[in-house]
């Protein structure tokens, strides 16, 4: 093997190698003096060039100097996001919430009043869950079957093991209760339906005037409807503890059954040629309202026996859904 430190150059002893070294020295010299050259006939120029850009070089540094180096914005930027991130999150109130497998199976047992559950299909197949959520779906408390991704972002990434529920400020009852419990002692009650009351600040307005009313009962679906929240019983001020809910799966079937009960069924319409100070029939009545943008649905609306009318005298051409309710339990309450 040859040994690689005593290898030899070609040529670097030899004239050949003189020649060149003296060829690339004349070279070098002539492009030095070209330089040179050049520069002394520039250097003029040079020199009045320079006072006029000095002052924009200062002013170009001094910006530059103001400027946030890109790379500080670039690692602050995430963390910005994650802090407001944080701050919505605490914002949220989860005192009425519970989630995993086993709190949730101890609230369902132990009755607790529910206003809504999530839960994966796993959960609602289970043979320890499925006869509970059955049969709550059934009073009207609204399930839903959600990806577990879905039951992350609702719970902001919590543990949840694939269940959560609401809990809600009041027990509901059945229909029948209602039923017969409004027609106890009380010749002509008035029970008032909701139909797409989503605002919890509307539902608890109108459960308030309820209330005050002497309303016996008030009847939410299950869907399109907020739910007996926190929100809702703060609005309401006390009355939801004195007045009875029942959530219902279908409102048009209920109305039907309140039908069958013999209530007329009296709906809350702008449209209406009927005036609701010119109703004058005593009769156990349900008391219909609908949301303030659609109004009552066009299904439930030839569910009822009467649309009545609020007269209005001003430019306004509707009222607040609560207030609508408030005045229309006022008339028909001292008639």
């Amino acid at each position: 093997m040859k040994n690689s430190s005593k290898k030899k150059f070609p040529g670097k002893n030899n004239k050949e190698y003189k020649r060149n070294s003296d060829f690339r020295y004349y070279s070098n010299n002539t492009n030095r003096l070209d330089r040179n050259e050049k520069l002394l006939n520039n250097s003029s120029k040079d020199k009045n060039d320079e006072n006029s850009n000095k002052n924009n070089k200062n002013n170009t540094f001094s910006s530059l100097k103001r400027r946030k180096p890109l790379l500080n914005s670039n690692t602050e930027f995430p963390n910005k996001n994650l802090e407001i991130h944080q701050e919505f999150t605490n914002r949220r109130n989860f005192d009425d919430w519970i989630w995993g497998k086993h709190s949730v199976f101890e609230a369902l047992n132990n009755e607790r009043a529910i206003n809504r559950i999530w839960c994966t299909s796993e959960i609602f197949s289970s043979d320890k869950f499925y006869t509970l959520l059955k049969e709550l779906k059934s009073k009207g408390v609204l399930i839903e079957e959600v990806s577990w991704n879905r039951l992350s972002q609702l719970t902001y990434g919590a543990s949840h093991q694939g269940v959560a529920l609401q809990l809600a400020s009041s027990k509901t009852i059945s229909l029948e209760k209602l039923i017969g419990s409004s027609k106890h002692n009380c010749a002509n009650p008035i029970i008032l339906a909701l139909d797409g009351i989503t605002d919890p600040h509307n539902l608890g307005a109108i459960i308030r005037s309820a209330e005050a009313f002497d309303c016996k009962g008030i009847i939410i679906p299950q869907r399109r409807s907020a739910g007996l929240t926190g929100t809702v019983a703060k609005v309401a001020a006390g009355a939801l503890e004195h007045l009875q809910v029942s959530r219902v799966v279908n409102l048009n079937r209920a109305l039907d059954e309140l039908k069958n009960n013999g209530f007329l069924i009296v709906g809350l319409s702008g449209n209406s040629q009927l005036s609701i100070s010119n109703f004058l029939e005593k009769s156990p009545l349900v008391v219909v309202v609908g949301s303030e943008d659609k109004g009552i649905s066009l299904l439930t609306q030839k569910k009822c026996d009467f649309l009545l009318s609020i007269p209005l005298k001003g430019k306004t051409s509707s009222l607040n859904a609560s207030v609508a309710a408030a005045i229309s339990l006022f008339h028909l309450a001292i008639k």
